[in-house]
C-alpha cells in the first residue's frame, strides 16, 4: 500500500456527495488519515488506477459506476486486492450488505456515520 512520505495511510472517499465527503474528510484528518475524494466510481477506479490507496471509503449509489461496480473493478486491479473497502450508504437491505460484503468490501456503515462509528470500523478492517 502507498504512503505519503511522512507514512500517512491514505484513505480515498468515493461518494457522489460533497457534504459526505466534507464530512468524511474532516473525521478521516482527525484519524490521522490523508484524504482524497471522487465523487463517482468511474473517477475514483481512475484515482486508484495512480495511487492504491490504504483505505477505500465507498458509497452504493452514485452516477456513472455505483460503488458495487466500483468494488468489483477494483478488486481486479493490479493491487487492488489491498485496499481496505468500507462501504458507506443509507442501504439498510441485509441482503444488499450481505452482497457488498461478498463482493469484498471488508466493512459496512450505515448513513448517517459519525466519527466514532468511522473510527470502529477501520479498527474492525484492520487500519486504525
Amino acid at each position: 500500500m502507498l504512503k505519503d512520505p511522512e507514512g500517512v495511510k491514505l484513505c480515498l472517499v468515493v461518494d457522489d456527495s460533497r457534504v459526505v465527503r466534507k464530512v468524511a474528510r474532516r473525521i478521516l484528518e482527525d484519524l490521522g488519515f490523508g484524504v482524497a475524494e471522487a465523487g463517482d466510481g468511474a473517477e475514483g477506479l481512475a484515482w486508484c488506477r495512480g495511487a492504491m490507496p490504504d483505505v477505500v471509503l465507498l458509497d452504493w449509489t452514485m452516477p456513472a459506476m455505483d460503488g458495487m461496480e466500483f468494488l468489483r473493478r477494483l478488486r481486479q486491479e493490479p493491487g487492488g486486492d489491498a485496499p481496505k473497502v468500507v462501504f458507506c450508504s443509507a442501504e439498510a437491505d441485509l441482503d444488499r450488505i450481505r452482497e457488498a460484503l461478498e463482493a469484498g468490501a471488508d466493512e459496512y456503515i450505515m448513513k448517517p456515520f459519525d466519527g466514532d462509528i468511522v473510527a470502529s470500523k477501520l479498527a474492525l478492517a484492520g487500519v486504525l
